[in-house]
């Protein structure tokens, strides 16, 4: 029985789906695919793996608005693929086989559609110059290969393609871009997601991920773009790829330095700090920058080295308690005053700080963030930078999901808030928002044309206050912060370094992370942000996770117990606008006001299988002596109304 007819077999017994079927029939139909990806399929039909099948092949993997992430391990995989794992340092020999999984058909399928737009793009646009496409990669399976594979076929399609010589960082990306003017980017990264995933996460010039209307455009062109024209591109040539030296990385660098405001403190106070990059792209910029700033370093060995497979942690999420165990241990044998971990591609950072007992505690994203915020907005004030009285012309920028503490502090500091959709895609439009208002308000009133890029920092400060608004900080909760428009992505590196300012700060002022907290919630109430996740993989879980979703906006809840919903916004349907008037893209998003004062946000995740409930709660606290019961009180209403919400989720998930 040929490849063919065991799958049509195979999909009459009920075993395979039927898109499945469409799918799997016209790879093994395909005679000028490698022979390997045949030997692929027949071995997992023999091995009855239709589960397994049926996840690969029952849709394409979904070009979304930001690029593609998936698996690029199966949960079953072949002889074929899996080669001599052991002679291969743990690396499959291939990247799985299907149409829903991150391989090299699918990344040369996204660099041709990617390039096509583009090229249009530039013809549109007048420029006769090729296309230029920044890559970079993290240090995961298959990342350096899929990175050499899309420069590759870039370049045959007649572009020009600049990587990096190793392993970088996704920030670093987002700041290359613009460096190098280039028209697009990329990163072959999956971010903090387990060991067997990767993704191809796309930039456009002004070095922020692609939203409208170039997003839609590129994944219309993707989707054109057949299996058939893949196999001439599969082979590949670095012949014409530009390979990086170490001037980018100076140029980065220099960024990362000029996030500190205030040296004299940090020159003062000797923090010592354990990091940790969990085997990730951290080291690469995040050490240098922090030893050159006078920071006493303590390194985690077993993690500092680059390694796909993660292997002293369940996941290389700093968001995860366990993924700082061995830096805490670090800290607790030396006597550290913090620990910094980031993830894979260092675009997140998690933090641990001494409390008022000399303990360790891990803060939350949005604690880190708001004491980040809390302390640069005072700290520019005090620097004149900013008027003490605030100014709209300045602007903390943060997703709906990120905690609502945040927009007090801004609010107290007389600064606006911009609320975004959750994705620091967003984030980078506003900027590339503001930026264009002061190049044409510049010019309108005075005259004047800028190079923006190579403006001095704190010119173009003035500058943004005077003709635009200027990005002072931004952030979400889950873990990841900006405080530059020169770099258009959250990047754990600079965070890095603003935490060890903020820690030197505090130490000079005999002050811990949590007391500053604590001012803070007697200034502003108590907040209490938690977050349910729920985890449905697979062809069967994404149904569940749509069930869930369109449930809500079909029949949203009404109550949870004896409290009442008294406020639900529809994101896919109402029309909204931010605080400078723009209008909101809809989306699956939705947020719910309840009887309590509490609210709580719904969204699936766009990089994960799994449906996200961000839950967040406010208590009034004025006086010290309170503040220890109210924390209490509030956490015992938190449990019970996330025990309710996720009740109600798998109720919804079953139909």
């Amino acid at each position: 029985m040929s490849l063919v007819e065991k799958i049509v077999t195979a999909a009459s017994d009920g075993l395979l789906l039927d898109a499945t079927l469409e799918n799997a029939k016209c790879w093994a139909e395909a005679d000028f695919l490698p022979d390997w990806v045949e030997q692929s399929m027949a071995d997992l039909i023999e091995q009855g793996a239709w589960d397994e099948l049926n996840d690969r092949f029952y849709q394409n993997l979904v070009f979304g608005t930001g690029g593609m992430r998936g698996r690029t391990i199966g949960r079953v995989s072949s002889a074929v693929e899996l080669g001599d794992l052991e002679a291969q340092d743990g690396c499959p020999a291939h990247a799985a086989v299907g149409t829903n999984v991150l391989n090299d058909f699918n990344i040369v399928r996204a660099t041709i559609g990617l390039f096509r737009y583009v090229e249009g793009y530039h013809k549109k646009e007048g420029r006769i110059d090729p296309p230029r496409f920044v890559i970079a990669h993290d240090v995961r399976h298959f990342s350096r290969h899929f990175c050499e594979l899309a420069a590759s076929t870039w370049s045959r399609l007649g572009g020009q393609a600049l990587i990096f010589d190793g392993p970088r960082s996704t920030p670093q990306l987002s700041f290359a871009v613009r460096y190098f003017r280039a028209t697009c980017g990329a990163v072959i990264t999956a971010s903090h997601n387990p060991p067997h995933d990767n993704g191809f996460k796309v930039y456009f010039e002004d070095g922020a991920q692609i939203v409208s209307p170039h997003a839609e455009s590129i994944v219309a062109e993707v989707a054109t773009v057949g299996l058939d024209a893949v196999p001439p591109f599969l082979d590949i040539s670095l012949e014409g790829v530009i390979t990086l030296d170490s001037a980018a990385d100076t140029a980065y660098l220099d960024v990362l330095e000029e996030q500190v405001l205030d040296r004299e403190v940090m020159k003062q106070q000797a923090t010592k700090v354990v990091f940790s990059p969990i085997h990730g792209t951290g080291a690469v910029s995040s050490l240098p920058v922090l030893r050159k700033l006078g920071i006493d370093v303590v390194e985690v060995p077993e993690q500092m080295e680059p390694d796909g497979r993660f292997p002293t942690v369940k996941s290389p999420n700093p968001e995860n308690a366990e993924a700082l165990t061995m830096a805490l241990a670090k800290a607790e044998a030396t006597g550290a005053d913090i620990v910094v971990a980031t993830d894979p591609d260092a675009d997140r950072m998690g933090v641990a700080v001494r409390n008022d007992a000399g303990e360790m505690v891990l803060l939350t994203g949005n604690q880190i963030g708001t004491l980040l915020a809390e302390y640069r907005i005072s700290t520019l004030k005090d620097a004149e930078i900013l008027p003490e009285d605030g100014t709209q012309s300045a602007a903390l920028i943060k997703t709906f999901v990120t905690t609502p503490m945040q927009e007090s502090v801004a609010d107290w500091h007389g600064l606006k808030t911009i609320n975004t959709l959750t994705g620091f895609k967003w984030i980078g439009e506003k900027l590339a928002d503001y930026e264009a208002v002061m190049k044409s308000a510049l010019f309108e009133k005075e005259g004047m044309a800028v190079d923006y890029d190579a403006t001095e920092v704190w010119t173009r400060a003035d500058l943004l206050l005077d003709y635009s608004t200027f990005f002072v900080f931004g952030g979400e909760e889950s873990y990841g912060y900006l405080a530059t428009d020169k770099v258009r992505d959250k990047d754990a590196n600079a965070a890095a370094v603003m935490i060890c300012e903020l820690g030197a700060y505090l130490k000079a002022q005999e002050m811990t992370f949590t007391e500053m907290l604590d001012a803070l919630y007697l200034q502003h109430g108590y907040y209490e942000e938690k977050q349910i996740n729920i985890y449905y993989e697979g062809a069967a879980g994404s149904t569940k996770i749509r069930s869930i979703l369109d449930s809500y906006r079909e029949q949203p809840p009404t109550a949870f117990g004896e409290v009442t919903v008294r406020g639900f916004t529809d994101f896919g349907k109402d029309e909204l606008v931010d605080s400078d008037g723009k209008k909101i893209p809809p989306q699956d998003f939705y947020f719910l006001e309840l009887s309590n004062g509490y609210s709580y946000a719904v969204r699936g995740s766009g990089t994960e299988p799994k449906i996200k409930f961000y839950v967040f709660g406010r208590s009034e606290v004025s006086q010290p002596e309170r503040l220890s019961a109210v924390k209490e009180s509030a956490g015992q209403v938190m449990s019970g109304l996330l025990a309710a919400i996720e009740a109600d989720a798998h109720k919804r998930a079953e139909g």
